[in-house]
């Protein structure tokens, strides 16, 4: 069934309820058998992966919670890919496709590897259980264009009959800087989508094949009523947003821009207008788009509708082709969620006047992604350490926002300091929140986090991705913008340049993210409240006379 087609059935809704509740469980199984079973640090600890259920010709029916969105750009094109090259009479039982790739394999960046195993019922395929992790792998890379960055992979078939095809494997492992990893790795994905399969034909087992498709186009179409039920809440109107874009990779600033209009119960997103694709790796294609614009209309008009494609039919998006938000080949996109962040940022801010007690101001605005990568004296092998790490959360119309997190399409956890002192030639030397960074308002921006890391080993290639370095995340409403991100660097190490730089033994480097816009006029903030952030060391006493006057302080702070 098309995703975009009506069923005619009429399930019992209290079914389509239980089976809705069925595959969310399924999936979110899924995932937690993939960080149980992975080998690498970014999968079990931070949690870097995701997985979701998809309909025979691909729609989706459900993706796992504590995944992050941004991966949905990476699982809403593969099944499609796959059937583009695979006829249906030519896909088997114990079959397992990979793909990774952005142009020609439904994925979004290289990292994000896609096995797809096909479900079948009654010999008959019936749905697809994906997973994705990201094999933090590839290091030491450049970011001019596609082919820089890591090893692209079609839709290929990675298992037959259940077993792994060692011949595409080798190819693969080949290609990796850290293949023991990837060995491991890979094979917890595929113990995932096992798991996936045998709950799903459980499932069936019990319902039947046919009310198993009849109940999951009545879930589709219940988030699809549900979605437009809540557009239609929206003023009706055209709303429009600008904002600043950059990165280390470039040396100029870019304009990003959206314009959003509401008719009825339906939502038109045009990013006409924007730059076009740069020689740097925040590029986005068409998929990691979409899935950044379905986040932001959740996040907007109903948090708690269910995942899946039914959300998607109320939903039209434009964007120029070969523009940085729907780039074509060969533009490279490793870093693409930087830009991500930043759509999402548009999206509320277009959308501020027409659902003012919905938007959140602009949170930190990037995907801080650090790299550190080179040879671990202690044991001869390579390594590559990825850590994305947090910042601050907008303010919202009712509360502050949050200090130190993963925001919007992002939802990672941070890894353990023991566990990356354990793991790699690095110390963390510092590991705490910002003080001042938040914005000011009747509700405060969050605050944005200093990691510093020392380095123990020699030639240690050391890659950031960060935004918000060049502006500062806005308020609303008369909030104050937060404090832009920066790095520093210790006393005669390399400087970073256009992202990079070689670190030496007893170099120090801190990466120091953005903080969050405040909400409302900081005039409206209660003194007890600006006192309690002045004890806590969330802004100084300095800053806090300055956003709050004198009547927020007490004698002693004054």
């Amino acid at each position: 069934m098309n995703a975009n087609a009506k069923s005619t059935a009429a399930p019992d809704p209290v079914l389509v309820e239980v089976m809705g509740s069925a595959l969310s469980s399924i999936v979110e199984e899924m995932g937690e058998t993939l960080v149980r079973a992975a080998y690498s640090s970014n999968i079990k600890e931070r949690r870097d992966c995701t997985a979701g259920l998809f309909g025979a010709d691909g729609h989706m029916l459900a993706q796992s919670e504590q995944a992050s969105p941004i991966h949905l750009g990476s699982l809403i094109g593969v099944v499609s890919a796959v059937l583009e090259r695979f006829p249906v009479e030519e896909i088997l039982p114990g079959d397992t496709f990979i793909s990774n790739d952005p142009y020609s394999g439904g994925g979004s960046h290289l990292p994000d590897m896609v096995l797809v195993t096909p479900v079948f019922v009654d010999g008959l395929l019936t749905a697809w259980a994906a997973n994705l992790a990201h094999h933090a792998d590839f290091g030491d890379r450049g970011h001019a264009h596609i082919f820089q960055e890591g090893l692209r992979i079609p839709p290929v078939r990675f298992a037959r009959d259940g077993r792994i095809q060692e011949d595409v494997f080798r190819l693969i492992l080949t290609n990796c800087q850290v293949p023991a990893e990837r060995r491991a790795d890979f094979r917890a994905q595929l113990a995932a989508n096992r798991l996936a399969t045998a709950r799903y034909t459980e499932l069936a087992g019990r319902y039947g094949r046919d009310t198993m498709i009849a109940t999951a186009a009545a879930l589709l179409d219940y988030t699809e009523r549900r979605t437009r039920a809540a557009i239609a809440e929206v003023p009706d109107g055209t709303y429009a947003f600008r904002d600043r874009f950059d990165c280390p990779e470039l040396d100029d600033e870019l304009e990003l821009r959206l314009t959003v209009t509401v008719t009825g119960d339906e939502l038109h997103f045009d990013f006409a207008g924007n730059p076009d694709q740069v020689r740097a790796s925040v590029n986005m294609v068409w998929t990691a788009l979409y899935a950044t614009v379905y986040y932001a209309v959740k996040t907007l008009v109903d948090p708690d509708i269910p995942s899946n494609a039914g959300l998607h039919r109320p939903i039209r998006i434009d964007a120029p082709l070969g523009s940085i938000v729907n780039c074509v080949e060969p533009a490279a996109v490793n870093g693409r969620t930087e830009t991500c962040q930043r759509v999402v940022d548009l999206v509320h801010g277009a959308l501020a006047p027409a659902v003012p007690e919905r938007v959140t101001a602009a949170a930190n605005g990037a995907n801080t992604g650090v790299h550190f990568s080179g040879l671990d004296s202690r044991t001869g092998r390579y390594f590559v350490y990825l850590e994305t790490i947090g910042g601050g959360s907008g303010a919202r119309a009712t509360k502050d926002g949050l200090d130190g997190v993963q925001v919007h399409v992002t939802n990672t956890s941070n890894l353990p300091v023991e566990s990356l002192e354990t793991e790699y030639p690095l110390v963390v030397e510092a590991y705490e929140l910002v003080e001042d960074s938040g914005g000011a308002g009747r509700h405060r921006g969050g605050m944005g986090i200093r990691r510093t890391v020392r380095v123990e080993d020699s030639d240690v290639q050391f890659w950031l991705d960060t935004s918000r370095r060049a502006s500062r995340p806005w308020g609303l409403f008369g909030g104050r913008p937060g404090a832009s991100a920066r790095v520093e660097l210790s006393d005669g190490a390399r400087p970073v340049v256009h992202g990079h730089t070689v670190l030496q033994p007893g170099d120090r480097v801190s990466i120091v993210t953005a903080g969050a816009g405040g909400y409302g006029d900081p005039a409206e903030r209660s003194p007890e409240q600006v006192r309690r952030d002045i004890r806590e060391q969330v802004i100084s006493p300095e800053q806090a006379r300055e956003h709050y006057g004198e009547v927020a302080l007490t004698a002693e702070e004054a």
